[in-house]
């Protein structure tokens, strides 16, 4: 789902207080509307809504009652800074992700459980998993920090009037190896003449410089 039309959504207070409820439990109408404290038509609206956008579904008992709840783990990410601002969503990975190939920075020391795992296992993973989180957590604030820290000191460097950002990208992929104005247009996803516009500033700057004679660029 995009991350605008979800921030949206959830930016009613009673539709986040129905996720909190389901959450819980799967919740009829009746329920929730006396949890909330609205009416049941307004209830029905809100839940129109989150059904709509994928993320509760509905079941009938055999009293014919309707029954909500959540359809699926999302996780939902906003980033704000003087550097930029940025949200995105994300569903749960495949188990069988190679973590370690895909993430060489993280070191995960969580076994996981097997189909013939006993509850004691079980419960014992859920706690490795909630420590785990909790770190993660962490070090995501620590990194954004840390990000916020850099472009401030590059935002010096190159001046105030440049995108410091997509300029410390460009820096970024010169140092990690992208020596020509093709490869580092990939590396940024941007057009050609927009990466040599920068490049053409930052060497203004004396910040980069171009071998001419093997037309790379290198930082000063």
């Amino acid at each position: 789902m995009d991350s605008a039309v979800l921030l949206d959504l959830l930016g009613n207070e009673n539709r986040r207080r129905i996720l909190r409820l389901l959450s819980h439990k799967p919740c009829y109408v009746t329920e929730i509307s006396e949890y909330l404290g609205v009416s049941p038509k307004a209830v029905i609206d809100h839940l129109r809504k989150l059904e709509e956008a994928g993320l509760i579904e509905s079941r009938t008992d055999d009293q014919r009652r309707k029954y909500f709840n959540i359809s699926r783990n999302l996780r939902l990410e906003v980033n704000v800074s003087p550097h930029g601002f940025g949200a995105k969503s994300a569903y749960p990975a495949s188990a069988s992700l190679d973590m370690a190939g895909r993430c060489p920075h993280v070191s995960l020391d969580v076994k996981a459980s097997e189909e013939d795992d006993d509850l004691s296992d079980l419960a014992t993973e859920l706690a490795q998993l909630d420590e785990l989180e909790n770190e993660l957590s962490l070090a995501q604030r620590w990194v954004h920090g840390r990000m916020t820290k850099v472009l401030d000191r590059l935002n010096d460097a190159i001046g105030a009037d440049a995108d410091s950002r997509f300029y410390a990208n460009v820096l970024a992929a010169i140092a990690t190896g992208n020596e020509t104005t093709e490869t580092i247009s990939r590396e940024v996803d941007a057009p050609e003449h927009v990466v040599a516009d920068a490049l053409s500033r930052l060497a203004e700057r004396e910040l980069v410089a171009r071998d001419r004679e093997q037309g790379r660029w290198v930082i000063v």
